[in-house]
C-alpha cells in the first residue's frame, strides 16, 4: 500500500472517554444559559450581540472548560483580533472570495502568533465577508458577546462544577 494511502487510514487510536451524564447536563445547561442570556440582552437592547460562532464557543466553554481554547484570553482576544482582521481585510481588499480566504489565513496566523487560539473565532472573517458589517461589529456583537459568554461561564462553572474556571485570565505562566 502506498504510504500516503496508509496515512489516510488514520492511526486507529482509541476514542476519547464518553462524557458523564453530569458533564453532558452541565455543558448543555451552561450553553443554553449563555446563548439565551446573550440573545435576551440583544433583544432587550435592540443591539446585535450574537454571532454564529458563539454556539461553537459555548461547546468549548462549557464542554471543555479546562482547554486552553476555552480560557477567557483565548475566547475574548481570539474573537476580537480575528474580527478586526476580517474587517481590515474587507475594508482594504474588498468583498472578494480570495480576500476572505486571505483574511481567514491571516486570522489563523495571528491567533497562533499571539497565543489566543479560539477555533470558533476562525469563522468570524467568513461571517464578516458574508454580512459586510460596519466597524461597530468589532464592539457589538464581537467584544460584548464574547465578554458576556466568558462572564456567564465564569459564574456558572464556578457554581456548578467542582473544577475552578478559568485556569488563567490574561497571562498565566508563559512557555517559550
Amino acid at each position: 500500500m502506498h504510504p500516503f494511502i496508509a496515512r489516510l487510514r488514520g492511526q486507529q487510536a482509541t476514542l476519547p472517554a464518553r462524557a458523564t451524564t453530569r458533564q453532558i447536563t452541565l455543558a448543555a445547561t451552561g450553553g443554553a444559559l449563555a446563548i439565551g442570556t446573550v440573545g435576551a440582552l440583544a433583544a432587550a437592547a435592540h443591539q446585535p450581540l450574537v454571532l454564529g460562532s458563539f454556539g461553537a464557543s459555548c461547546v468549548l466553554l462549557f464542554g471543555f472548560p479546562e482547554s486552553p481554547f476555552s480560557q477567557p484570553r483565548n475566547v475574548v482576544a481570539g474573537h476580537l483580533l480575528i474580527s478586526l482582521t476580517g474587517l481590515i481585510a474587507l475594508t482594504v481588499l474588498g468583498p472578494h472570495w480570495w480576500a476572505m480566504a486571505l483574511a481567514t489565513g491571516a486570522a489563523m496566523a495571528l491567533m497562533l502568533a499571539t497565543r489566543t487560539v479560539h477555533p470558533p473565532a476562525g469563522s468570524n472573517p467568513v461571517i464578516i465577508f458574508l454580512t459586510q458589517p460596519g466597524w461597530s461589529f468589532l464592539w457589538q456583537p464581537t467584544l460584548a458577546g464574547a465578554a458576556t459568554l466568558v462572564a456567564i461561564a465564569t459564574i456558572f462553572l464556578n457554581l456548578a462544577s467542582p473544577a475552578p474556571y478559568p485556569k488563567y485570565w490574561i497571562g498565566g505562566r508563559a512557555r517559550a
